[in-house]
């Protein structure tokens, strides 16, 4: 979660993959999954009313594990399903006082954001993945 974290503010950009200089929802992921030092077969050929199954299967093969969605802790990756069309991928985090929060890329307010998982976002989710424990 620190990871993500540390890309607080940086702007949003489609199909960015620098954090502080641009990231979109999937570069975000992108770039927590390889700090940890996981392979990611990163592709850019994709919309914002992208695949979900597609996007499924690459968490999957990056070594993430699908996890129930009642079973989420902060850190893991969440992929919610917006307007009924669009994909968007976030991490999962707690706030201060504990409440559930994610740390996403968003469009709208145009850089990587964290706030509160809300009704509305609670609503939009739809699968959950967790990465794996880093070995000593």
């Amino acid at each position: 979660m620190a990871l993500a974290r540390a890309c607080l503010g940086t702007p949003f950009r489609a199909q960015g993959r620098l954090p502080g200089v641009g990231l979109d929802c999937v570069g975000l992921v992108v770039h927590v999954a390889r700090a940890r030092g996981l392979r990611v077969d990163d592709r850019a050929d994709y919309a914002l009313t992208g695949d979900h199954d597609r996007l499924a299967g690459a968490l999957s093969g990056a070594g993430l594990a699908p996890v129930a969605i009642a079973d989420i802790t902060a850190g893991d990756v969440l992929l919610f399903r917006l307007a009924g069309v669009q994909s968007h991928l976030g991490i999962a985090s707690r706030t201060g006082d504990g409440a559930p929060a994610l740390i996403h890329a968003h469009l709208g307010l145009r850089r990587v954001v964290e706030h509160r998982l809300d009704d509305d976002w609670r609503a939009a989710l739809v699968a959950a993945w967790r990465f794996p424990v880093r070995e000593a």
